[in-house]
Parts: structure tokens; C-alpha cells; sequence
């Protein structure tokens, strides 16, 4: 592929994050509102997944279109194939985690994986965190990810449901 081409990838992939970013800001401006009129009020929980659904979005839309654009036994279309196998590992993980930890009797959680690292953080709905808690969380992130202690963090983050 020539160095054009490339350019002109490059520069419609930024081209097509800015669309998404204005439009995000510009959707998010409006406000929720539910059948009725009414305003929807929205928890750290529901936000944090909401962003974290759009930002992957566009991840897999870039990475979309760099496998649309190289042929399957090129460096760049395998390596892109790479990352979204892994991305969607990362949010198969997240999802279970989350599933697991609230039935430790949380009302609610949300896990976040490191796509370059090996950090885990979770943020439990929880007005407090008792060292019985965090113990529990992190003894199940330990026998299902086999994560070190020194890359967990466990916040707890008050939302009422």
C-alpha cells in the first residue's frame, strides 16, 4: 500500500472519530428522557457503561476498516484482527466479573479491564468497603483471572438504584 493511501486511511479514520465525538457531544447535550417526557436520571453505573459501549464502538469501527482495507496475510490485517479478538476477550471477562461480583451481593458493579496492562479495576455500589469485601472481590478476581494483588483496585462508588 503506498504511503498516499495510507495517508488517506489515517486521515478518514480521524475524520470519522471527530464525526463520532461531536455527535456524542452534541447527543449527549440532549438529555435522556423516558416515553413520557420525564428526565431519566442516570447512575455512575449505567454512564460508565454507556461510554465504555460507545467508546469500544469505535474502536471496532476503526479496526473495521483496517480489515477492510488490507488483505488478510498483511502484517497491519492480522494485527488488527489480533486486537479486536482481544477487546472482545476483554469485554467477555468484564461482563462475567461483573455478573460474579454482584452475586456477592452488590446491587451493582462495573470492571474494567487494562487492554496494555494487567490492571483491574472495580467499582462496586457501595456506600462503604470492608476489608470482608474487598477480600471476597479479590479472591474471586484471583481464581478467575489469576491477576497479581498489586493490579486490582477496588473502589467502592455510592449510586443509588
Amino acid at each position: 500500500m503506498t504511503n498516499t493511501k495510507k495517508i488517506a486511511l489515517m486521515s478518514t479514520l480521524v475524520l470519522l472519530l471527530a464525526v463520532t465525538a461531536i455527535f456524542n457531544f452534541v447527543l449527549a447535550g440532549t438529555g435522556d428522557a423516558d416515553a413520557t417526557g420525564a428526565a431519566v436520571e442516570a447512575n455512575y453505573f449505567t454512564t460508565y457503561r454507556s461510554e465504555r459501549s460507545s467508546t469500544r464502538s469505535e474502536e471496532f469501527v476503526q479496526l473495521d476498516s483496517v480489515l477492510s482495507v488490507y488483505e488478510a496475510e498483511s502484517d497491519e490485517y492480522k494485527e488488527a484482527a489480533a486486537m479486536k479478538q482481544k477487546m472482545v476477550g476483554i469485554m467477555e471477562d468484564e461482563l462475567v466479573l461483573e455478573t460474579m461480583i454482584k452475586s456477592l451481593g452488590f446491587s451493582d458493579a462495573v470492571v474494567s479491564i487494562g487492554y496494555d496492562s494487567d490492571n483491574v479495576n472495580v467499582f462496586i455500589n457501595s456506600s462503604e468497603l470492608t476489608y470482608d469485601s474487598a477480600l471476597s472481590i479479590y479472591s474471586m478476581l484471583k481464581n478467575e483471572t489469576g491477576i497479581a494483588s498489586g493490579n486490582v483496585i477496588i473502589m467502592p462508588v455510592y449510586a443509588e438504584s
